[in-house]
């Protein structure tokens, strides 16, 4: 010990005195706290403040992620709402179309009494090609409909015939399909004529009435109906209107192209006439 105090007693002695400086200067400056407590507390401040800040910014991230799940829910809410509401929109105008539907039926049965028994049907198939135009129906012997039968829509115009039954369906060839050919009326000059597909016309949705009388005087917009004769195709049942008048290739007579009274891209349901009475 006396060795150690005789060659180290200086620096003891110096650092003594440090230590007693800085505990004296502590002291001033901090009249609440220990100086050993002041100094922890100092040097663990600038640690406080960092781990605050940590702290501090991690809740906000927390609170900031917490709003934004909370807002993607309320979105999804949201869209699920707006999905139901267009829903309830589409379902209702499905519906507002049905009953009218039903109750032009209703009129057409009410007006046309000769029309005993329909059957609606539902178009399955669309089918337009460069030789044929016809529609695939989802009923068929099950319900009564026969090869032959006239369908109409809601307003009893024109659609086609059926031409092939199965068990729960049907094919229909449409009013310009080129195997189609009715006797047919215009209405404003009772001339008649045969009214009947056209490979030419087809592909514009459009028909010829050929075999017109000589002299007949038609107009644009004359109606044409079928004229019932025979016996195989019930009256009276609107086929289109005449949109031209043309000489046909022998320039020796006329015919005209009709137009359709119905938009066949548009169909969707249809009515099979099974029975009709015969006027004649």
């Amino acid at each position: 010990m006396k060795n150690f105090l005789r060659n180290h007693g200086l620096w003891v002695l110096a650092a003594a005195a440090i230590i007693s400086v800085a505990m004296a200067a502590m002291s001033v400056f901090s009249s609440t706290s220990a100086p050993l407590s002041n100094l922890a507390n100092i040097l663990a401040s600038p640690f406080r403040s960092a781990y605050t800040s940590v702290a501090t910014w991690f809740n906000e991230k927390q609170a900031y992620f917490a709003d934004v799940q909370a807002m993607e829910e309320e979105i999804t809410q949201l869209k699920r709402k707006i999905a139901q509401m267009e829903a309830d929109v589409r379902q209702g105008k499905l519906d507002s179309e049905e009953n009218a539907r039903l109750r032009n039926l209703n009129e057409l049965r009410q007006q046309r009494r000769d029309l005993s028994d329909f059957e609606s049907a539902y178009i399955t198939e669309h089918s337009v090609t460069n030789w044929e135009s016809s529609l695939t129906l989802n009923k068929g012997t099950a319900q009564g409909i026969a090869q032959g039968n006239c369908v109409v829509d809601d307003q009893g115009a024109l659609v086609g015939v059926v031409r092939e039954v199965g068990w729960n369906w049907c094919r229909v060839m449409t009013i310009v399909d080129t195997d189609i050919s009715l006797g047919a009326r215009v209405f404003r000059t009772q001339d008649l004529g045969l009214a009947e597909g056209n490979f030419s016309l087809m592909g514009n949705n459009r028909l010829r009435l050929d075999f017109l009388p000589v002299g007949c005087q038609l107009m644009g917009g004359d109606l044409v109906l079928t004229s019932g004769l025979g016996g195989f195709y019930p009256q009276d049942l609107v086929i289109g209107s005449v949109e031209e008048i043309k000489v046909d290739d022998s320039g020796a007579a006329l015919y005209a192209v009709l137009a359709p009274a119905v938009d066949l891209s548009e169909l969707t349901e249809v009515f099979v006439i099974k029975s009709f009475d015969i006027v004649t």
